[in-house]
């Protein structure tokens, strides 16, 4: 990890779900660009997660304070809040239970979602939200639309009509993005929206966050996996880091930014796999050859790179940073 970028006092700013993948680089990035970070975790201190990979961060004991909220109870955020020039909502409830009704997930992140954007208004204090979004918000649709960009939207019938993997998850989060932006006109709160895909590189986190085994499937052997690689977007996890940060330092941008630099098939993951990899059991062409062609549009970030944000990261070190840090991390 490189040293920091800027030692002045940038001042306090708020990150939700900062214990997950993208909250805790993003905590260590803004660290090191001199901002104070405040983040919640539930039932802090008494909990017995350990958060030492946020703790142990340089700068931290100084400047990383840590509180208890919950997002089920969005208002134990106002004084989390309270005091923050800006707010990154990362956090999303994530239900892994398949017997809870859509309508209870959708409440559920839609109300966490109003309840943080509450707090933000009530605070007076906060110039710029940055809502962590996702592709998924933009990419269900049964029209044929080409390149991709924000004016898209998932279509929530079409997806609960083809019931994909996550559909839950699709449905709230496209729900809960829209509902976001609302809230923010209706409010004069500036509030912009950030769209990534799959993301991939090493992680802070003790365990290998979800997108990262599902971009490492054919070194896993997770063969149920293989579709959701057929043709995919993928970034890397500190150039979603430092677009968050680039749209708070320029608040007189407005609504989404998709944050998507390239595009692969699992034919070109394999090959550079197996390649610069050898040792692990990476499949060969011919036993991909079952796999169902995506019908995958692509992602423009023409919005975001034309108000001078550069991504810094190709595609050998989305793996090679993900495999190193799995394999330190006895992942691999």
């Amino acid at each position: 990890m490189e040293g920091g970028d800027d030692d002045d006092d940038k001042g306090i700013v708020c990150v939700t779900g900062g214990t997950g993948y993208v909250g805790s680089w993003l905590i260590m990035r803004l660290l090191q660009h001199g901002y104070t970070v405040r983040t919640a975790i539930r039932s802090y201190p008494d909990s017995n997660k350990d958060i030492s990979y946020l703790t142990n961060l340089p700068g931290a004991s100084e400047k990383l304070q840590i509180f208890n909220a919950d997002l089920n109870l969005p208002e134990t955020f106002a004084g989390v809040i309270r005091g923050c020039t800006g707010v990154f909502h990362v956090a999303h409830p994530v239900t892994f239970e398949e017997n809870v009704p859509e309508e209870v997930t959708n409440e559920r992140a839609i109300n966490a979602t109003l309840g943080i954007l509450q707090a933000c208004v009530n605070s007076k204090t906060v110039k710029q939200v940055v809502y962590t979004s996702s592709a998924f918000t933009v990419l269900y649709n049964d029209k044929n639309l080409g390149m991709i960009d924000e004016s898209h939207w998932t279509d929530i019938d079409y997806v609960r009509a083809q019931k994909p993997f996550g559909a839950s998850y699709i449905i709230s989060k496209t729900l809960a993005e829209r509902a976001a932006l609302e809230f923010a006109k209706d409010h004069g709160l500036n509030l912009v929206s950030l769209i990534p895909p799959m993301i991939i590189g090493p992680y802070l986190c003790p365990h290998c966050p979800g997108s990262v085994y599902t971009a490492l499937a054919v070194i896993f052997g997770e063969e149920e996996q293989y579709k959701h690689l057929s043709k995919t977007s993928l970034v890397h996890i500190d150039d979603v880091a430092n677009a968050h940060i680039f749209l708070l330092e320029n608040p007189n941008l407005k609504g989404r930014y998709i944050c998507s630099p390239l595009e692969v098939t699992i034919d070109q993951i394999c090959e550079f796999l197996s390649a610069k990899y050898p040792e692990y059991p990476v499949p060969k062409a011919d036993l991909l050859k079952g796999i169902e062609e995506s019908k995958y549009s692509g992602l423009s970030s023409k919005k975001l790179l034309d108000c001078g944000f550069k991504f810094k990261y190709g595609f050998e070190d989305m793996f090679d940073g993900a495999i190193q840090c799995c394999f330190a991390k006895k992942g691999v």
